[in-house]
């Protein structure tokens, strides 16, 4: 037998195991979906899979309760968790630094400055409201950043790093003049920024697919991109990248998905930022596995986060970005403990 020493033999051991880890995620996510559509404070439980995929079955407020309220809520959760957790690696990539999350170039706070703008102005009566505004403040917070980091015709990343952290902090200053001067819509403004999918339905399903389908190919066709900046700019070069099309396209890409997940789901922290590591112990570093791992890892993750967020104290809801904060900052620091410093 062939030792594992061998490079031939490694390489056939890594392909079956991206190929079983890919097979593990996939049925793990389809699995997830049945039972998270079961779960919850309902008349369905966990013995009614077959209702769930059989709907017609069901009858009245059954029926109400797995086609107008679960299934869309499910279906949100496997594409924000799953947009945050790609666009977290792809970015994790591009910088080369694995604390990097999703949020970096400050769209979520551009988001949730725009959220605010719609409840203090009085538009988030209309049902759309908010998560269109949120959407476009995402985009004027990409451009702002884009347009302060650029320099020349190159968007170098340290810069583009640094304009997105003095635009977050900005934003973060109006969110809290905004909450200050909230009055009775504090609550709401508190609630849309800790994050959660609550009172979703299918419209904001509709608002998030299109982008979901557009920017999920694009990303995951870069992956020989991705590895070959983890030797560093210049090496990626000499590999025949272009580097500045490829950053652009990719940043471009990354934010336009970030910002319509945020825009329906709020600030839903450490998805983007722990799945990814999560991946790479499990499958390394190649961005042909970690990238659509981290896609359906990310779906799992925060589905079934927001089956504990519906169910742990259950009538009351907690925000799902508070059970993801909960249960992701721990694990995060076993990781860096476990890694001891090494990605």
């Amino acid at each position: 037998m062939e030792h594992l020493s061998s490079p031939r033999a490694r390489r056939d051991h890594e392909r079956r195991r991206d190929r079983l880890l890919m097979v593990a995620l996939a049925g793990g996510l389809f699995l997830s979906i049945l039972l998270a559509g079961a779960v919850g404070g309902g008349t369905l439980n966990v013995s009614d899979i077959g209702a769930f995929l059989r709907p017609g079955q069901l009858e009245g407020t059954e029926r109400t309760i797995l086609l107008l309220i679960r299934l869309p809520r499910v279906f949100l959760a496997v594409l924000v968790g799953g947009g945050l957790s790609l666009s977290g690696a792809v970015m994790q990539g591009l910088f080369r630094n694995p604390l990097v999350d999703p949020y970096i170039l400050g769209i979520s706070s551009g988001a949730a400055f725009g959220a605010v703008v719609a409840i203090l102005t009085g538009i988030s009566r209309s049902v759309l409201a908010i998560p269109v505004t949120a959407f476009a403040f995402a985009l004027l917070t990409a451009a702002v950043v884009f347009s302060l980091g650029r320099i020349g015709h190159r968007f170098p990343l340290e810069t583009l790093l640094l304009a997105g952290v003095a635009v977050g902090f900005f934003f973060s200053a109006l969110i809290s003049l905004g909450m200050y001067m909230a009055g009775e819509s504090l609550h709401q403004v508190v609630f849309w920024i800790m994050g959660g999918l609550w009172n979703r339905g299918y419209r904001e399903v509709w608002m998030t697919l299109p982008f979901t389908v557009f920017a999920v190919p694009v990303l995951l066709a870069h992956a020989r991109e991705l590895n070959a900046f983890l030797l560093g700019e210049r090496a990626a070069e000499s590999m025949g990248v272009d580097v500045e099309k490829v950053k652009k396209r990719l940043l471009v890409t990354s934010s336009l998905l970030v910002a319509a997940c945020v825009s329906v789901s709020g600030v839903i922290g450490f998805v983007g930022l722990v799945v990814p590591h999560l991946v790479r112990l499990l499958g390394g570093q190649n961005h042909r596995l970690l990238l659509p791992a981290s896609l359906f890892a990310g779906g799992v993750v925060l589905l079934w986060a927001d089956v504990i967020a519906r169910t742990v104290v259950h009538p009351v809801e907690l925000p799902v970005g508070i059970v993801t904060g909960i249960l992701g900052a721990p694990f995060f620091v076993y990781l860096l403990r476990r890694r001891r410093g090494r990605w």
